[in-house]
């Protein structure tokens, strides 16, 4: 990594013999300067949230101009802030300021070249790939109507037929395809962008924004992996067996990776859809409640008043009545949208919203629970200075909604009127953790390894020419999953998901999959709970919700360590609460995995 400070120091001594010569007036103080410059974050942030949201749910050629030009501003903004930022490496300074001035240096997600040509190139790229994945369809040749992303995620998830599931998969890598020299293109210029602030590529920047060093993160996130991966392996040799028995080995062989699109996922980062072809106990499954919410006929604001309500038993506040009036919770019909799920802070966390396509799915049902979490962090923190508006880290921003989704229990779920009372026993609970485990632990290699092939693009090690090689070799590597057909390098299958062309970070989602339990069993704890892990609520918890509520208004203001150990007493992430969690369904899967040869 090429640190600022011989950089920095260098350009300071310039500045300050540049002053000293033309006899200016000395520049204002380092706390000085942040104060300004979170005055002019904070508009900044309510003008582009604004933009953003137009954007994202009236997707047209003028909406998509207001982006682009935006985020040239906010480019600039940050490019120049940065550069006036280096006069004050070394200079006296409160904590706070140290801080921010950190956060402001590192926390961009796409820095732009300073060359304003290339900056303007960089956000029209950006826009192009964001617009080429929202507004992508599979056309079948068959005169079919066209599919859009979402209906296509929903059919490929429903389908048990080979080959239309192949169809589906195939039909929407079809809209990446016109990504791929764009994309190399928006690395060069934001690897550039990233060098110009010390760092040697994007990638290295993202990882530098974890309160540790990027190589420190690389090697952490490993070691987290190691701690859950017998989770994962466990369930991949039972999921394959079983698939193969259902679909024939000659489609599914017993050793080796398994195809990709036979998972109930366009991406297989979810197997929740495979559970009736993988319930342990038969008849006996209770927490699946995507018939109740169909036959009773909930409306999306339905499921999220009951999210809602979740939130409120744990004595925070009821969302705001404008929450209701400016979120988007169905598809319109009039125009394109992003239907992606976001939770969005527009004025400082004040104006919250989500902006969701809601089907009436238990899988959409959680979703929603997810995306309050973010919202209430959002308004937890919405007195913090606007560079403390965020969560320690991105994972944490995660980890909470999904920490609450944890907590949707089957006896959560009856008391909330979604099943009926019904006794536990062992059998039942096995069901009930594999449904979990089939919509939890698919995900950790998944998020793992797509920032892994990013930072692996980022850093020159993989290079255009083997986008889609590298790709398949990672998901087989950490995903034991293989691409259903031949694919070649005039495929660019990286882009078929959402966090490529929008350039989202996503190693967030891997620490938030570890942080969720580990924040999960926490609250537990303040809530009091006795027996085994997974059978705790803490909704109704005052003193869950009073914990939890002290973390969040703490924002970014602290390092992720001390905001941890606000609520979990320890200062380390740690993968061991997802064991404990699923240890009687790991008993399950080693009884049915013996004499499996398992791997691939």
């Amino acid at each position: 990594m090429k640190h600022y400070s011989t950089a920095i120091a260098a350009a300071s001594l310039l500045l300050v013999a540049y002053f000293a010569q033309a006899g200016e007036q000395p520049a204002p103080s380092a706390d000085q300067f942040i104060a300004t410059k979170n005055a002019e974050y904070d508009e900044l942030f309510i003008e582009g949230l604004a933009i953003s949201w137009i954007y994202s749910t009236y997707i047209t050629y003028d909406s998509t101009q207001l982006q682009s030009r935006f985020d040239e501003k906010i480019a600039a903004w940050a490019s120049d802030s940065v550069q006036e930022s280096m006069r004050y490496t070394g200079a006296p300074m409160s904590a706070e300021t140290a801080r921010a001035l950190s956060i402001l240096r590192s926390d961009n997600s796409r820095p732009a070249p300073s060359d304003p040509d290339k900056r303007k190139e960089l956000t029209e790229l950006a826009i192009q790939l964001s617009t080429l994945y929202s507004t992508g369809k599979y056309c079948p040749d068959d005169g079919r109507d066209c599919l859009p992303g979402s209906e296509l995620e929903e059919l490929i998830s429903t389908t048990r037929n080979y080959d239309e599931a192949l169809d589906y998969w195939t039909g929407w890598r079809a809209i990446s395809v016109p990504m791929r020299p764009r994309y190399a293109r928006f690395v060069e210029l934001a690897n550039e962008g990233a060098r110009e602030l010390g760092y040697d590529d994007l990638g290295e920047m993202w990882r530098d924004n974890y309160d540790m060093s990027p190589d420190e993160l690389r090697v952490e996130m490993e070691r987290l992996w190691g701690q859950v991966k017998p989770l994962y392996d466990a369930l991949h040799c039972h999921v394959r067996a079983t698939l193969s028995e259902y679909y024939g080995e000659e489609r599914v062989p017993t050793e080796g990776p398994m195809p990709a699109h036979l998972l109930g996922n366009m991406w297989a980062q979810n197997w929740a859809r495979l559970y009736d072809l993988l319930e342990p106990y038969p008849g006996l499954a209770r927490a699946d409640i995507t018939d109740k919410l169909v036959d009773e006929n909930f409306s999306p604001q339905d499921m999220v008043r009951s999210a809602e309500s979740f939130y409120v038993s744990m004595g925070l506040d009821p969302l705001p009545e404008t929450f209701w009036e400016r979120s988007m919770f169905t598809r319109p019909q009039d125009r394109e949208v992003r239907c992606h799920a976001s939770a969005w802070g527009m004025d400082g966390g004040k104006d919250i919203r989500i902006k969701m396509c809601i089907n009436q799915t238990y899988s959409d049902l959680k979703v929603i629970y997810h995306e309050l979490g973010h919202n209430y962090y959002q308004r937890a923190y919405k007195d913090q200075p606007a560079f403390f508006r965020d969560g320690a880290h991105g994972g944490f921003h995660e980890a909470i909604g999904d920490a609450v989704t944890l907590a949707m229990t089957p006896g959560y779920l009856a008391s909330a009127g979604f099943l009926e009372e019904t006794d536990s026993s062992a059998q039942s609970d096995i069901n009930d953790q594999m449904l979990r485990a089939l919509d939890e632990i698919p995900a950790l290699p998944w998020t793992l390894l797509l920032d892994k092939w990013r930072w692996q693009v980022f850093s020159g090690e993989v290079k255009p020419a083997d986008y889609n090689s590298s790709w398949w070799a990672l998901r087989e590597q950490y995903q034991g999953i293989s691409a259903p057909v031949e694919r070649s390098e005039s495929d660019f299958d990286p882009g078929a998901k959402y966090h490529i062309p929008a350039n989202v970070s996503y190693e967030r989602y891997f620490l938030a999959a570890i942080l969720k339990f580990q924040f999960y069993e926490a609250l537990c704890k303040a809530a009091g709970h006795e027996g085994p892990l997974y059978t705790c609520s803490f909704a109704g918890s005052k003193e869950a919700g009073a914990r939890l509520n002290a973390m969040m208004m703490a924002g970014r203001s602290k390092p992720w360590q001390d905001t941890l150990e606000k609520l979990t007493g320890t200062r380390e992430m740690d993968g061991s609460a997802m064991v404990r969690y699923f240890q009687p369904l790991m008993v399950y899967l080693e009884e049915q995995n013996a004499g499996r040869q398992c791997g691939w």
